[in-house]
């Protein structure tokens, strides 16, 4: 998964290693419904850990997310296929630097009756990866939850 994402092992935090051997997420929805939950600022925002203010669904595009404390982060969406990937590197807060952004994907496939929702994120520091993992196994939870009302 490194070289798929042009980027070192050591990069690979725990988090993703756990995220690639078992993270995935079978919804039954149609494929249609739970791209609507991922790349629509409305219902992004209702699982996503940030409130999403602003997404520009095309490779390049801005996305800009609050994190409801005063932070403001910005992403740019390196990948936008409708109805199978979605992926962006989100940069640090309010102009700050660091070495690596954080690269989030989201991919959708068809298995059975069912879509495949992977989910993978390689975090800038994976010295917060048990945190982030924690987190995003509650995001998820309430991204399934959130399907069933999505329109």
């Amino acid at each position: 998964m490194a070289h798929e994402l042009e980027m070192s092992q050591p990069r690979v935090s725990k988090h993703l290693r756990v995220l690639r051997e078992a993270g995935l997420v079978t919804v039954r929805a149609d494929r249609e419904k739970v791209w609507s939950a991922v790349t629509d600022p409305r219902h992004l925002s209702q699982w996503y850990p940030m409130r999403v203010t602003e997404l520009e669904p095309r490779v390049g595009g801005r996305i800009t997310l609050d994190d409801g404390e005063g932070t403001v982060y910005t992403a740019t969406v390196t990948h936008f296929e409708p109805l199978r990937l979605f992926a962006f590197d989100e940069h640090a807060p309010d102009g700050g630097e660091r070495e690596f952004d954080d690269h989030l994907r989201i991919e959708l496939r068809d298995e059975d009756s069912a879509c495949l929702l992977v989910f993978t994120h390689v975090l800038a520091d994976p010295a917060t990866a048990d945190g982030a993992f924690g987190g995003w196994e509650a995001c998820l939870d309430e991204l399934t939850a959130k399907l069933e009302t999505v329109q």
